[in-house]
């Protein structure tokens, strides 16, 4: 697939301004086609980023540790690839390692990488477990992402204040309910609050 020139990004939002209703060159719109594709570059520079390469350098002195890794509330900015309407959430991450862990910022840049895609919620979650069980091969890896989706708040259905859940639960976190209650626990998952 050849990528299409910034020329021709541009002219198919002035395309798109004209369908819409509106006289792309008044004014207030004779920018915003390179504006718009300005603002593609930054939500979709996921594309150009490699997310594996961000677990690739780890730390191993870790004094034998090998309990529950966990980075939560990882916001993030996502766009539905059915609408390219804004998926808006947050992430928790979490992982059992083995004999080396990895510095927590490329936990959040793993989760960054994926979220500027295109994407729909539940592969977002997978993609993001998958790669990290991949390079880290860790004992266990649990992701749980909460967002909300303006292709349903904005727009179809107009229903607010919903919030979508999915989880991916690799190695321990599925095979051992201790480990995943311990890790939704952590993370203030409000099924486990009735465990406590």
């Amino acid at each position: 697939m050849t990528k299409p020139s910034r020329q021709e990004a541009e002219q198919a939002v002035h395309t798109l301004l004209r369908w819409a209703g509106d006289d792309p060159a008044r004014e207030g719109l004779t920018d915003t086609p390179a504006r718009v594709a300005r603002a593609f570059e930054d939500w979709f520079s996921g594309y150009s980023q490699d997310p594996e390469e961000y677990l690739t350098r780890t730390f191993e002195e870790i004094e034998g540790y090998d309990d529950m890794v966990v980075l939560k509330d990882i916001r993030f900015e996502s766009h539905c690839e059915h609408h390219l309407a804004p998926i808006i959430g947050r992430a928790h991450v979490g992982y059992l390692p083995t004999k080396r862990v990895v510095g927590i910022s490329k936990l959040a840049r793993v989760v960054e990488a994926y979220a500027r895609r295109l994407q729909v919620q539940e592969k977002l979650n997978a993609q993001i477990a998958n790669t990290i069980d991949k390079i880290l091969q860790p004992k266990g890896v649990a992701v749980v992402i909460e967002a909300a989706h303006q292709c349903m708040t904005t727009r179809g259905v107009h229903k607010t204040g919903v919030t979508m859940v999915t989880s991916s639960m690799l190695g321990a976190f599925r095979e051992n309910s201790d480990t995943r209650r311990e890790f939704l626990r952590f993370i203030g998952n409000p099924a486990s609050r009735e465990d406590r």
